[in-house]
């Protein structure tokens, strides 16, 4: 008896097959899910043609990660078209023939191949893509077939209620899906955005560095937002929440606030770079060698790191020796004896130091910038000079550029005979008064 059902079941499938295709209708909707993809074929190659920027061969090693992904778009220009097409060749067969099942087979068929090749050729992850194509296919085929709202009735009917929170298997598998693809996409966004801002080279390293931050910190506090949103959670009760949280914490972390404040502020005036020397209105000078959103460091020329609140560079005065100009200018003090040749002095002097590697000289550099001698003052032993001169960076730490001059002046005056004077006092001894003698007589 079972054997004839099915012979009977299987004949009459037979016969429904041999009426479609008997139908003329079916080979016009297979011609024209035909001509759509040979359209779309055609269509696509023009656009790259005449956009090569969207040509897929942007993988290769060395390309701009911006470059990659477009490239990647770029690959979906086909399918898109085709599912666009074959989106209105579904009504148009419907009016025209009264059936378009042939085409509608098509049209979720290119979705599924569509989703397919977006997740090969964007998940890295391999959990992820193993979730996607094992778990976010079959939805999908189901969704499109209409046969998804009978499962999220059924899934929606499987909870439990606590308290006034009712928990669903439907719930915790739209949280779990949907959770998990905005996270992903909050992930390849921070990432291609961060990719973007590290090759913007007028950029500094550390503005760089703090911009991509502040874009994947505002990414993924919006996925967190549209996280909230799927787990049905009121945003404006949050937002009364987070407004009575922010008054409290607001007095007890005025400070960080206001670092973290400054530290934007910093960010977007350039008053501060990594690499600059900055001098302190403490007098507290180093190398500016961490730029965060709460505090700076500064490192000393003896290796010391000197944390400083970003407020600091906002309220107080502070002294940027090297941020729009490295080139520095420094002087050093020296004293010969008054009977010394000064003139001759002076050239001597000017040669010896523009022989120095480091200190800027030549006939290219401008007449003010050269090394020059000059008499400061009459001291009380003798002739007190300097020489001033101009050079790359500060005057400490590698570039101690002062201490090798005094030595090469040193050396400098003695090959040439120049005295440096010493203390010099006069003692006198008066006599003593005869009336003074006379009483030490009696």
């Amino acid at each position: 008896m079972k054997l004839g059902n099915l012979d009977q079941q299987l004949e009459q499938a037979l016969d429904t097959v041999s009426a479609v295709l008997s139908q003329p209708e079916t080979y016009t909707q297979i011609g024209m899910v035909v001509a759509i993809y040979a359209i779309a074929w055609v269509v696509a190659n023009r656009i790259r043609k005449y956009a090569p920027f969207l040509n897929a061969g942007g993988d290769e090693a060395g390309a701009h990660p911006f470059r990659k992904f477009i490239g990647r778009l770029g690959g979906l220009i086909f399918p898109i078209l085709a599912i666009l097409l074959l989106r209105i060749s579904v009504e148009v067969s419907e009016n025209l023939l009264s059936q378009g099942w042939l085409v509608q087979a098509a049209l979720t068929i290119s979705i599924l191949l569509i989703f397919y090749s977006i997740i090969r050729n964007f998940i890295r992850n391999r959990f992820l893509a193993s979730t996607f194509k094992w778990l976010g296919i079959p939805l999908l085929f189901l969704h499109l077939v209409g046969l998804l709202d009978g499962l999220i009735g059924i899934l929606e009917s499987i909870s439990v209620s606590l308290g006034n929170i009712e928990i669903s298997v439907y719930g915790i598998a739209r949280v779990a899906i949907f959770g998990s693809m905005l996270f992903w996409l909050g992930r390849v966004s921070s990432r291609t955005g961060r990719d973007f801002i590290s090759h913007q080279e007028n950029l500094d390293a550390r503005t760089r560095e703090v911009a991509a931050k502040l874009f994947e910190v505002a990414i993924f506090f919006f996925i967190f937002l549209l996280l909230l949103q799927i787990m049905g959670i009121n945003l404006t009760t949050l937002a009364v929440f987070g407004g009575a949280l922010g008054v409290g914490l607001g007095f007890g972390l005025q400070a960080i606030a206001s670092n973290f404040i400054s530290g934007i502020i910093i960010l977007l005036d350039r008053s501060v770079s990594i690499g600059d020397y900055v001098e302190l209105e403490d007098g507290r000078t180093g190398i500016v060698r961490e730029l965060n959103m709460r505090s700076t460091t500064l490192e000393t020329f003896d290796g010391k790191d000197v944390v400083v609140p970003n407020e600091k560079f906002i309220a107080e005065i502070f002294t940027n020796w090297t941020h729009k100009d490295k080139s520095q200018r420094y002087r050093v003090d020296f004293s010969v004896s008054y009977d010394s040749d000064v003139r001759k002095l002076v050239e001597i002097i000017k040669e010896v130091v523009a022989s120095h590697p480091q200190v800027f000289s030549g006939e290219d550099v401008p007449f003010e910038e050269r090394p020059d001698c000059e008499i400061d003052s009459f001291g009380d032993s003798g002739i007190n000079m300097f020489v001033e001169f101009w050079m790359e960076g500060v005057d400490d730490g590698k570039n101690r550029v002062g201490g090798d001059l005094l030595l090469m002046i040193l050396e400098a005056l003695q090959e040439h005979g120049f005295e440096i004077p010493f203390p010099q006092r006069e003692v006198r001894v008066l006599n003593e008064r005869p009336s003074a003698k006379r009483k030490r007589g009696d």
